[in-house]
């Protein structure tokens, strides 16, 4: 701890920082029971704490080392970190990133003077790149979060913390990407405040630190969400797993609704959109509270960024009513008879009904698919759902169903009749023009595509919904075709949504 101390305390960042606010949230402060305040790193000169670390590792190179240019892998804020640190500096600076990064990120590394080089669909692959044009080019390279020097640039947050607060804290919630910023945060604040609470917060389809404590050992992801892209890591690093081992006291992990609505709260109290990973740590704020009933408490979340693509934002308001429990998703079969409707609409009382679908299927029942707004959260979600069973109603909870809410609501058109052997699939595939094209060649004209559902929604990767008709004795040879395409799949045959809505 010590020689993290000694680097924190030493650290080069305000050359290019700022030293962030720590702001009051009253809104959600109250909603809450405690006291919550935000760390607003989204207002750094690049819009996230990332230049911090990436500054203090360059600051530190020799002047030899330094003029023969800086390199790094990112798809956003640590490049543009790298970027703006290397210009400071005054030394040449190449950031590579995955052929997928969107136009905007690309072109603030551009403005910011760096040379972008685009290799590859992923992070990964891009890192694998960089690490050869080092050698190549003799340059140094720039990790983003498993380095001493970048983790103590990121851990002056904590002193920033601790100063602004005047150390009366009970807990700081961290977004958890590679493990670099809340590394930097856990060393110095438990130095001076043992007592005091370090928690990470981690996307459930990202969960790279949560695993590897649990695991004892640094573990690979076979593949991570790209929905919170800031942290999505498929492997934390050695250096930042020894020190979550020792000083973060637990691992929260948060889905996509529950991020969303965090974007929404901070919004509220700071009229500012974070991207997803900012966003973590209020999620998770919400998480423990609700688990401990805690009250009174003084909370302190680390807003980590607001690099978010102005497209994306239509997937994030969709999204944050389910997550802060403000609209449900139900099910209904009801009788196939004039006024049916308007009586279940009256079963409903004066709920306001956010969407409202369907189609004729039969002459004896219809299956609806209907949205509506709830105040009071599961509870009354669950009220509602009894109170309509008990009129004679059957009803199936969509709310927590992700295919429901990804496609589903946006295809309910009745059932199909006559189609044979349909198999049902959500894919992802790399979002870039002509991606949607390739991906249907890929799958190929040996099976006929009988249902299919794409909607962008502005984020790196493209995701499809689609039915194929695949033999039973084919089945084995379709699968390691798909397998081969090397697209992340899931079989959604049996899911219920897919069932009621759409299947034969």
């Amino acid at each position: 701890m010590s020689s993290y101390i000694h680097r924190i305390l030493k650290a080069r960042v305000y050359d290019v920082a700022i030293e962030s606010p720590l702001e009051e949230a009253p809104r959600l402060s109250r909603r809450l029971g405690n006291r919550v305040l935000f760390k607003r790193e989204d207002l750094q000169p690049v819009f996230s704490f990332k230049l911090r670390g990436a500054y203090n590792k360059i600051a530190q190179l020799s002047d030899t080392v330094a003029q023969r240019g800086v390199i790094c892998a990112s798809a956003g804020n640590h490049a543009q970190g790298v970027a703006l640190a290397a210009r400071r500096r005054r030394v040449p600076a190449v950031i590579v990133m995955p052929g997928t990064t969107p136009e905007i990120k690309v072109q603030a590394v551009l403005d910011l003077g760096g040379e972008v080089v685009l290799h590859g669909d992923d992070y990964d692959a891009a890192c694998d790149h960089a690490l050869v044009l080092a050698r190549e080019r003799g340059m140094a390279f720039v990790h983003p979060f498993d380095d001493p020097d970048v983790i103590a640039g990121q851990g002056t947050i904590g002193v920033e913390i601790l100063r602004q607060s005047g150390g009366e804290v009970d807990a700081i919630f961290v977004p958890v990407g590679g493990g670099g910023l809340i590394g930097g945060i856990a060393a110095y604040a438990k130095s001076l405040y043992p007592h005091l609470r370090v928690i990470g917060v981690e996307p459930e389809d990202a969960a790279g630190m949560f695993e590897s404590l649990k695991a004892g050992r640094r573990v690979t992801l076979e593949r991570v969400g790209i929905f919170a892209d800031g942290v999505a890591v498929r492997r934390i690093g050695e250096e930042t797993f020894a020190l979550a081992r020792e000083y973060v006291d637990e691992i929260l992990l948060t889905d996509t609704d529950e991020i969303c609505a965090a974007i929404q709260d901070i919004f509220e109290d700071t009229r500012s959109i974070v991207e997803p990973a900012g966003a973590l740590a209020v999620a998770g704020i919400k998480k423990y509270v609700a688990r401990e009933g805690c009250q009174g408490r003084r909370i302190v979340a680390v807003n980590s960024g607001a690099n978010v693509n102005f497209d994306r934002l239509r997937h994030v308001a969709e999204r944050a009513d389910f997550g802060g429990e403000r609209e449900a998703l139900i099910a209904v079969e009801i009788p196939e008879r004039p006024g049916s409707f308007l009586q279940f609409c009256q079963t409903l009382r004066a709920r306001s009904v956010t969407e409202f679908n369907y189609r004729y299927e039969s002459a004896q029942a219809a299956q609806i698919f209907v949205g509506f707004a709830i105040s009071r959260g599961r509870a009354e979600r669950e009220t509602v759902i009894r109170q309509l069973r008990e009129s004679g109603y059957a009803v199936t909870d969509m709310t927590d169903n992700e295919m429901a809410k990804l496609h589903v609501r946006y295809m309910v058109g009745g059932h199909a009749r006559g189609i044979a052997d349909e198999q049902l699939y959500r894919f992802e595939f790399p979002e870039r023009p002509g991606a949607l094209a390739r991906f249907l060649q890929a799958i190929g004209t040996r099976w006929n595509i009988s249902l299919f559902h794409y909607r962008n929604h502005g984020s790196d990767y493209g995701r499809v919904l689609a039915g194929i008709q695949v033999p039973e004795r084919e089945r084995a040879d379709f699968l390691l075709h798909l397998n081969e395409l090397r697209y992340p799949y899931i079989e959604e045959t049996q899911n219920l949504a897919y069932r009621m809505f759409l299947g034969a």
